[in-house]
């Protein structure tokens, strides 16, 4: 067969496979409710849980860490207690105790819908398909509905078998503060048990008088109340 008359039928099959696949990815409305209704599902199932959480700050000039362990109730306030902190007094007085404080504050159940991926929150435009850590993903980006900074202007990834957020990126949709000029993070998800919980954080700040600062949050240590995982049990038997 003519080398061209090849071409001319591979190409005509790549495009069917790949009209084929676009065929199959959802709507991003669609992927939002999905994502929603799983979410609810699992919120419902989750009776609360334990976790263990490493703080590591560095800047030019300043290095800090601190080791955490939350306790998260049934009603999804968040507590944390220090189990041990080194390195500058005044990053984590002023940084890291900073950030326990902002987000035991943020997980009251009022606080919650403010920060939540939500279409009360956001719109969304499907930005495709992606493979991360060996699993499909549909990818969106964000647009805040308005400036907040409690809300992000990024791109998540959702996993397309569990309809679960597995990766977010971006940046506060509201400069935190006059100090701050940019921030720009990357959280990341992973499935334990029959639940998705945090597994890494990292965010690098750009600051107006003490430049870049890199903090990088691990979570660890994952120990879910026995009858959040007694009801998930259940309702997986009778699926």
């Amino acid at each position: 067969m003519n080398t061209a008359i090849v071409l001319l039928v591979s190409s005509a099959s790549l495009l069917r496979v790949q009209a084929s696949e676009a065929a199959v990815i959802p709507s991003a409305s669609n992927v939002v409710a999905r994502l929603m209704e799983r979410d609810a599902e699992r919120q419902a199932a989750l009776s609360g849980y334990t976790a263990t959480r490493r703080y590591t700050l560095d800047n030019k000039s300043r290095h800090a860490s601190m080791t955490v362990h939350v306790t998260v109730n049934p009603d999804g306030i968040k507590d944390f207690a220090v189990v041990d902190e080194s390195g500058s007094g005044t990053v984590r007085k002023h940084v890291l105790h900073k950030i326990l404080k902002e987000e035991s504050a943020a997980s009251v159940p009022q606080m919650r819908d403010q920060s939540k991926i939500s279409p009360e929150n956001y719109l969304f435009h499907s930005a495709g398909v992606e493979m991360v850590n060996g699993r499909r993903t549909y990818v969106l980006d964000l647009e805040p509905k308005k400036e907040s900074r409690y809300l992000i202007a990024g791109r998540i990834w959702v996993d397309a078998e569990d309809d679960a957020v597995m990766r977010v990126e971006g940046k506060p949709a509201k400069n935190p503060s006059f100090w701050t000029k940019s921030v720009h993070f990357v959280h990341e998800y992973k499935k334990n048990g029959l639940f998705w919980f945090p597994v890494s954080n990292r965010s690098e700040t750009d600051a107006r008088i003490f430049g870049r600062a890199d903090l990088v949050i691990e979570y660890f240590d994952y120990a879910v109340n026995s009858s959040a995982l007694s009801a998930s049990a259940a309702r997986e038997a009778g699926k």
